[in-house]
């Protein structure tokens, strides 16, 4: 069965909430959430994420966002869909991309703008239960843990993490976590996310509301995303994967034989179906 709403874990569906002009309303009141009372966002405005990575793939997922507060302060928010494998080191490795852009030829005194690295991750990463944190934010601190630099800050989301259901929400932040992982699931505006900000959300993310251009690049962007979690399921710290349950494999399987079954329905012939999922052309059209 096909979602009434997209993933929004999916490269199309971040995007499309969080990366275009039209939903930088959506962004702003996001991101505000996440960020100090000095830094929050009065107007943004987007650097060219080709830049920012070397492969179309990571593109598509990471967003370089130059802001300025309503006192007119400038800064830097970097903002990613943070992949599996080794993401602590993506993550370190990516903020460096808007340190050195601020480079300035000629004479320069290296003051540098602050930068906040935002990554929303769909999966947990491989900690000891104990310690592991839905939120986590990292800055640079001495051995006292006194903060040593003030200009380059790590906001981490482990979504997985977020267990609070619809009566226990609290904050605006709450509903935006709420609102992100359980996008997919809803069949409906819930009375708690009935605000212009979220209805402006569903709204966008609503499949019906999709062209036939869009409809096929978010089918295609669905596959890759299934075809990650299934395969690509990491132990983080040391780089190694880690085995997947049997069950779990068997729900991602079908969530792209469900999407295969989508693009029979929508027209795609069995050749372009089969490139796109990676399966055999006798087993697609076994399907029919």
């Amino acid at each position: 069965m096909i979602s009434k709403y997209f993933n929004p874990y999916t490269d199309f569906g971040f995007k499309k909430l969080f990366g275009e002009e039209g939903s930088k309303d959506l962004l702003i009141d996001f991101l505000n959430q996440l960020l100090p009372p000095h830094h929050q966002i009065k107007a943004l405005s987007f650097k060219n994420p080709e830049n920012l990575a070397e492969t179309i793939d990571e593109r598509k997922a990471i967003f370089d966002i130059y802001c300025e507060s309503p006192t007119g302060e400038k800064f830097i928010v970097e903002m990613q869909k943070a992949k599996m494998h080794f993401f602590k080191d993506r993550s370190l490795f990516y903020s460096t991309s808007p340190i050195r852009q601020q480079a300035q030829k000629g004479v320069w005194n290296f003051e540098l703008l602050p930068v906040y690295f935002i990554a929303i991750l769909d999966f947990k990463y491989d900690e000891k239960e104990e310690e592991r944190k839905f939120r986590r934010d990292v800055c640079l601190k001495d051995q006292d843990g006194d903060v040593f630099y003030d200009k380059l800050h790590f906001k981490f989301l482990q979504m997985p993490l977020f267990n609070k259901q619809e009566h226990e929400l609290e904050t605006h932040f709450d509903k935006w976590v709420y609102f992100l992982k359980h996008l997919e699931d809803f069949d409906h505006i819930p009375a708690i996310l009935n605000e212009p900000i979220f209805q402006k959300g569903f709204e966008i993310a609503e499949m019906s509301h999709l062209d036939s251009d869009q409809y096929d690049a978010y089918l295609k962007s669905r596959i890759s995303y299934n075809e990650e979690k299934a395969v690509l399921d990491t132990a983080f710290d040391d780089g190694k994967k880690e085995g997947i349950e049997e069950g779990k494999i068997e729900g991602k399987i079908e969530a792209i034989l469900e999407t295969a079954k989508a693009m029979l329905i929508k027209g795609f012939d069995v050749d372009t179906i089969a490139e796109i999922i990676k399966w055999q052309p006798a087993e697609i059209k076994a399907l029919k």
